[in-house]
């Protein structure tokens, strides 16, 4: 099964992308009709929430006044949190009950308004944001739900900026053009992309990156930290950090375009064959599938995802490895020379005894320590 996030702003035409979807064979899920659904009329959701904000947020018919709660909370912090601490738990466990029920080999495309506002995204293997600029969504919902011009920015304003989403986003649909345009991407999307990625996962095939370089990507350094951020939810507790090492994390470099990630297990989890299994379960099952070889007091994992290949190696906290490639990689960010003396991506600086030399020359002329931001809890 492949978890998907779909979200985007208010006007951003993300509701269309999740019908044609649907339509296409995806098993949606949708956090906004889960929203209303825990909050019906009879619905013990309703009852907190009218206990919460008073019987004005009722209509005649006894169901929610939806215009009338989000007066009451809009632009009030606090009343916003109380009522998201009423719904979002109820719709989290809907939402667990609906995964359940899908088949093993779909693609759950999670509909999530706020997936980027609620700090989610690294729960999916795969988060897709539908994007159209700010003024653009303005003009249609002024023209399409009859918003005032000033509710329609106030509404925008109260949003993750287009910038926070970019950065959650692995794939961004372009919805500035026709409806048709849109479902293009989509079909696109779906086949080239979600598709395969559900095979790949399900098969625990990885994907190899492509083998020769590329001129440096501005986009690397947030791919690094989203994937990071993904593994390192889906490891969980055995592990102490993930950090973006290797190539394409020092800005500048050409390199293949692959990015590598390093897992630091816990001291506790290195010694415990069923924490490194736990840790590995988890790699695997969010889209980063185990490769059976690796040297001794290693594990490697790569990752399934046609349109971004990663590759994840495991390592105990503190062990020669761990430092040896965070060392590299802090000495060539540091060090014009060397990078400019950089011998390519299928060459193996730490293997280069005049390298390694020259990385240890300069931890200690610099007083380098492995940072203690790759080691929460230090």
């Amino acid at each position: 099964m492949l978890r998907v996030g779909l979200t985007g702003g208010i006007g951003s035409g993300k509701s269309t992308a999740a019908r044609r979807l649907a339509e296409l064979g995806a098993v949606l899920v949708d956090s906004d009709v889960l929203a209303r659904e825990v909050v019906a009329p009879g619905t013990e959701g309703l009852a907190e929430i009218v206990a919460a904000f008073g019987a004005g947020v009722l209509g005649r018919d006894g169901g929610l006044d939806r215009p009338a709660l989000a007066a009451f909370v809009f632009g009030d912090p606090q009343a916003r949190a109380r009522l998201n601490a009423i719904v979002h738990p109820r719709v989290r466990d809907r939402t667990a009950e609906l995964i359940a029920r899908a088949p093993g080999d779909a693609v759950v495309v999670q509909d999530v308004p706020l997936l980027v506002e609620t700090a989610s995204p690294a729960a999916f293997a795969l988060v897709v944001v539908v994007h159209a600029d700010a003024e653009e969504r303005v003009r249609r919902l002024v023209r399409l739900r009859g918003m005032a011009e000033a509710d329609a920015w106030a509404r925008i304003g109260a949003q993750a900026s287009d910038e926070a989403r970019r950065a959650a986003a692995d794939v961004v649909l372009d919805n500035g053009g026709s409806p048709d345009d849109l479902r293009t991407a989509v079909d696109a999307l779906w086949h080239h992309r979600l598709v395969p990625f559900e095979d790949n996962l399900r098969h625990r095939r990885p994907v190899p990156p492509a083998p020769d370089p590329v001129e440096p990507e501005p986009r690397w350094a947030a791919d690094g930290a989203r994937l990071a951020a993904r593994a390192a939810r889906a490891a969980g507790p055995g592990v102490r950090d993930v950090a973006h090492v290797g190539p394409t994390a020092v800005p500048g470099l050409s390199a293949v375009d692959v990015v590598d990630l390093q897992v630091a297990l816990a001291s506790g989890a290195v010694d415990d064959p069923g924490a490194v299994e736990a840790v590995r379960a988890g790699l695997d099952a969010a889209g980063f599938p185990r490769i059976a070889v690796a040297p001794a007091g290693e594990w490697r994992h790569a990752g399934a995802d046609p349109g971004r290949p990663v590759r994840l190696v495991l390592r105990p906290a503190g062990s020669p490895g761990w430092r040896a490639d965070l060392l590299w990689r802090d000495w060539l960010r540091a060090d014009g020379a060397a990078r400019s003396g950089y011998r390519g991506p299928s060459a193996e600086p730490r293997a280069d005894e005049c390298a390694i030399t020259r990385a240890e020359q300069w931890a200690a002329s610099s007083g380098w320590t492995p940072s203690l931001a790759e080691l929460p809890g230090s």
